[in-house]
C-alpha cells in the first residue's frame, strides 16, 4: 500500500497559537516523525511525504532557508531511525537547485538506507508533478511507449525513486484544502482522495488510524463494476 500526505497547515497552527511560522514547521516535523513510525508499525509500504513544493521558493526568503535546515536536520535524525528500523529513505523531486550540503545529506540517507526494506519512506522536495511529467517527456521523444508503465518508469527516474513504489493508494491533505497542488498527478490517477480539516501538526496516529479505516470502507474499482453486481450480471447470475 503507497499513502501519500500533503502535509498543509504548520502555519496556520503557528498563527493560531501566536507563533512564529518557524514553529509551525517545528512541529510539523515532529508530526511527520510519529506518522513515519506509525506507518511502519501499520504495515504500510511506502509513504510519500510533500515537504517542499516548487512553488514554495516564492516563499519569504528567511523561511525558505529555515525550512531547508530543518529538512538538513530531520535527514540526520531520521536516516538513524530509518536503519534501527529498516525503513529506505528515499528524496524525490528536483535537486538542481539545493545547496550542495542538502544534496550532499540527501545522497548520504539514501545511501545509507538503501538496504532497508520495512517501508519506503519517500520526501518530496522542490516537487512538481507537472515538470516531472514534462521532463520525462522531454527525454523520452524518441523512444516508443507501449504501456503507461513505461512511462512510469522513466518519471521515476526523473524523480531519483523507484517506480516499483510509485503508484499511489490513497492520498490524505490536511488543513481543509481540497486540491492536489501539483503532486504525484500521475502517481495519482486512480488513488482515493481524503481531504481532512485537522491542521497537519495535530494529524497524529488516531487521525491516521481513522483514514486507513475510512480507505478500508471505499471500494476502488478501476472503472469496473462491483464484483458483486458483476456476478449478478452473468448469464445465470
Amino acid at each position: 500500500m503507497h499513502i501519500a500526505i500533503i502535509m498543509d497547515g504548520n502555519g496556520r497552527w503557528a498563527a493560531r497559537r501566536n507563533l512564529n511560522r518557524q514553529a509551525g514547521h517545528r512541529a510539523g516535523a515532529r508530526a511527520a516523525d510519529a506518522i513515519v513510525r506509525a506507518a511502519a508499525r501499520r504495515g504500510v509500504d511506502t509513504l510519500t511525504l510533500y515537504a517542499f513544493s516548487s512553488e514554495n521558493w516564492f516563499r519569504p526568503q528567511p523561511e525558505v532557508e529555515a525550512l531547508f535546515g530543518l529538512l538538513r536536520r530531520y535527514l540526520i535524525t531520521e536516516t538513524d531511525r530509518c536503519l534501527g528500523e529498516s525503513i529506505r529513505l528515499n528524496v524525490i523531486g528536483r535537486r538542481d537547485r539545493l545547496n550542495s550540503t542538502l544534496r550532499a545529506q540527501i545522497e548520504q540517507s539514501e545511501q545509507l538506507t538503501a538496504a532497508c526494506s520495512r517501508m519506503h519512506l519517500r520526501i518530496a522536495v522542490d516537487y512538481s508533478s507537472r515538470y516531472s511529467i514534462m521532463e520525462a517527456g522531454r527525454r523520452l521523444q524518441t523512444i516508443p511507449l507501449s504501456a503507461p508503465g513505461d512511462y512510469l518508469r522513466h518519471l521515476a527516474e526523473v524523480d531519483h525513486s523507484d517506480p516499483a513504489t510509485a503508484e499511489v493508494d490513497l492520498l490524505i491533505r490536511t488543513a481543509g484544502e481540497k486540491r492536489l497542488s501539483d503532486f504525484l498527478l500521475w502517481e495519482c490517477a486512480y488513488a482515493e482522495l481524503l481531504f481532512l480539516d485537522c491542521l497537519w501538526p495535530d494529524f497524529d496516529e488516531t487521525a491516521f488510524a481513522q483514514a486507513l479505516e475510512e480507505y478500508s470502507r471505499r471500494q476502488r474499482r478501476f472503472g469496473r463494476i462491483p464484483a458483486a453486481q458483476d456476478a449478478a450480471e452473468r448469464p445465470g447470475g
